[in-house]
């Protein structure tokens, strides 16, 4: 057991190199600070950047994305083309962040090497959730991703907000965490394995008929933590509160990185407890025996029908429950955002809306897996798509609201009145980002939404599509009243002179951050591509 687990750790270790890249980046992050000089010489920014860089050179999604599925450290993790495009864009999220952190002054000097510590250890929580294949691992992932984000939102010494943003995300997280625990004991317990594989291939053969209520609240229970990560409706309250408390940066981080990690993370489990590969493919779990450890070898291999029938249920039935919880997150999501004053309360309940959005091609690609494989695929390409798009839109309308809370000292929707006059170049920005968030042609956003509507129009969920059609059409509202205050409300007396140059550092950022929302349409074709290569070994 010993020799196979230190070989099969060997053989790992060259597809994890990203990860490792991060963990060293963090280390000497650690070990610099200690030294007053080292610190001058090598400012923690710069390696925080640089430990992205080179974790996303060693992920290089440009050559492996479409790499076969493997699993790695006895089975704890897998690694293909989904893990490859979701450790990319995590990675090259942070490489982008970084900068904005640096550019907009958050965090200062004396806090920068805890703040990109922290922001580099949830980043590698967030790769292991991309790729975790076992439940224990699901757990550690989701933890190291939270806690340090518990701590980033409250960053902002000194503000009371801001603590107490700190303190009501770790209390929901600790409660959010302790239910998904006791949802993973209940699904091991009955499964005896907690390797999604092998649990899969013992629900195809029967499991779930010796305790079918205790296997169905515990997969609500896992279901639980992963709503969190997404502030899903019902787990979303800790968001609008956590979003106002803290930094307009740290917001960013949350709203894309968390989100991103959270839905990769649904996927893997919803697939890998519902579908066994056709192929066989030999996992090594470990599992605890009478009087010492024994290594059980888990054969995912061709299944009856009876077996692929009672999968096709779980299947179904997950399905269904995240067809409803995505309909109900962008409805509340959007409806809450009308009455917000406060921009980052109103960016906070859009990305409840938009995780709602992006949980609909999930269900999706659940309901086609057995019917239509191929169909099923492009659904859950179509997340990924989204995903990406998502990216460069939350992060430029939080980097935005960072840029004009330096210039005008407010982040009050009011306080934007007639910041056409001094400020075009960031309104048009903002406005053509706002405009994605809806999902107006010929913007990113609408390529999005027209690929994940697609894919409910597959799978024949036309009630889902026409609550995401009339959601579209009542999100426009709150963000045009953004837009109308910006263009057309007069400019307030007490602002002055200040405005912001898009001839500036952030000027080009916002430049630069806006551009593929604008453009990325262009690619349309190749980025779907790449989205249906990262899906191509997703399931059997």
């Amino acid at each position: 057991l010993v020799d196979y687990v230190l070989s099969d750790t060997r053989g790992s270790l060259g597809l994890f190199l990203p990860e490792l890249a991060l963990i060293g980046t963090i280390i000497l992050m650690l070990l610099l600070r200690i030294g007053t000089v080292t610190r001058r010489l090598l400012p923690t920014w710069l390696l925080a950047l640089l430990g992205s860089a080179v974790a996303l050179a060693l992920s290089a999604p440009w050559i492996f994305f479409a790499a076969p599925r493997e699993e790695i450290f006895t089975g704890l993790l897998v690694y293909d083309s989904f893990t490859v495009f979701f450790r990319s864009l995590l990675v090259f999220f942070a490489l982008l962040f970084v900068i904005l952190t640096r550019i907009s002054g958050i965090p200062d000097e004396e806090d920068a090497a805890d703040f990109y510590t922290l922001v580099l250890g949830a980043v590698l929580g967030m790769c292991l959730m991309a790729s975790a294949n076992h439940l224990l691992m699901i757990f550690l992932a989701v933890e190291m991703a939270s806690v340090p984000s518990y701590v980033l939102a409250g960053m902002l010494k000194g503000r009371r907000q801001s603590s107490e943003a700190a303190l009501k995300y770790a209390i929901y997280g600790a409660g959010a965490a302790g239910v998904m625990l006791y949802g993973i004991s209940l699904i091991a317990g009955i499964t005896g394995s907690a390797h999604l594989p092998t649990i899969a291939a013992r629900l195809a053969a029967g499991a779930a008929s010796e305790g079918p209520l205790v296997l169905l609240l515990g997969g609500l229970m896992i279901l639980v933590g992963l709503a969190f990560k997404l502030s899903a409706v019902p787990f979303h309250f800790w968001c609008p509160d956590v979003f106002e408390g803290a930094s307009a940066e740290v917001n960013a981080f949350l709203s894309v990185a968390s989100k991103a990690a959270a839905l990769a993370l649904l996927v893997r489990v919803a697939i890998g407890v519902s579908s066994v590969s056709p192929e066989p493919v030999p996992a090594q779990v470990v599992q605890p025996a009478e009087a010492a450890t024994e290594v059980v070898q888990a054969m995912a291999g061709p299944s009856s029908a009876a077996q692929q029938e009672r999968l096709q249920r779980i299947r179904t039935l997950i399905s269904y429950v995240i067809a409803v919880m995505a309909a109900v997150t962008c409805t509340f999501g959007n409806l809450a955002a009308y009455g917000q004053t406060n921009i980052k309360r109103l960016l906070a309940y859009s990305t409840i809306a938009h995780a709602g959005y992006m949980m609909m091609p999930v269900a999706a690609g659940l309901a086609l897996m057995s019917a239509d494989p191929v169909a099923s695929q492009k659904a859950f390409a179509s997340m990924l798509l989204y995903v990406g798009i998502y990216v460069f839109m939350n992060l430029g309308a939080f980097a935005i609201v960072a840029f004009l809370r330096n210039t005008i000292f407010s982040e009050e929707i009011d306080d934007y009145a007639g910041l056409i006059t001094g400020s075009p170049g960031i309104v048009v920005c903002f406005g053509a980002i706002l405009f994605s968030l809806i999902g107006l042609p010929p913007l990113a956003g609408f390529l999005g939404k027209l690929v994940i509507f697609a894919g409910l129009v597959d799978a024949k969920m036309y009630t889902l599509l026409f609550i995401g059609g009339i959601n579209t059409a009542i999100s426009l509202f709150y963000y045009l009243r953004v837009v109308k205050v910006m263009t057309m409300d007069p400019e307030p007396d007490r602002r002055g002179a200040a405005s912001f140059s898009m001839l500036s550092v952030g000027g080009l950022y916002v430049a630069v951050i806006t551009a593929p929302v604008l453009f990325l349409i262009l690619q349309w074709n190749g980025l779907n591509q790449w989205a249906l290569a990262a899906c191509q070994h997703l399931f059997g």
